[in-house]
């Protein structure tokens, strides 16, 4: 499965982490655009100047791992394209032009399912995409969790709650099915 991550998924960071840890296991193929990474980039401006360093030292270090995953938009698909918002649309174009199955996203509101369905493209909340890759994938899933959990326990200093950090990344779904 080939699958367009959009900005609001790669941050925050354990879920842009659970993302690409699947992504770096074979568990899907992961793209992107520079101008989603870009749109990333700067939605973090607003957390401070050193949050917007941090997401561009994380862009690079993306490129730098996962040099295929960037796609660029043809404008000609980009023109023919409509969407609720059309700031979106670039992201719709990026899934038409790199043969992706899905977008992972939580806007529901500007990617309508059947407007995305006429490409044959299907919209993923990130919970429902992740759960569904650690159904079929548990053990290597399973090790992704443990290292991005590791991490955030590293990061806090203290234990971290594996229930409670997949649900701040908005991962409930996820959270339980780990967990039980």
């Amino acid at each position: 499965m080939r699958a367009v991550l959009d900005a609001c998924v790669l941050y925050p960071p354990v879920l842009r982490d659970l993302l690409l840890g699947a992504a770096a296991r074979g568990l899907f193929e992961a793209r992107w655009s520079d101008r989603i990474l870009e749109e990333w980039a700067r939605a973090t401006v607003k957390l401070g100047p050193a949050h917007e360093a941090a997401a561009r030292a994380d862009i690079a270090l993306m490129r730098g791992a996962f040099p295929a995953c960037t796609v660029q938009p043809v404008p000609a698909i980009e023109a023919r394209l409509i969407l609720p918002d059309a700031n979106d649309i670039h992201v719709l174009a990026v899934a038409i032009h790199a043969g992706a199955d899905a977008i992972v996203t939580f806007n529901a509101k500007d990617f309508p399912r059947h407007l995305l369905a006429e490409e044959g493209i299907a919209r993923r909340d990130p919970d429902g995409f992740l759960w569904e890759l650690w159904s079929h994938h548990p053990a290597e899933m399973g090790a992704v969790i443990a290292r991005v959990h590791a991490t955030a326990e590293r990061m806090a200093g203290t234990e971290v709650s594996l229930k409670a950090l997949l649900k701040r990344a908005q991962l409930p779904r996820l959270a339980k099915a780990v967990t039980a």
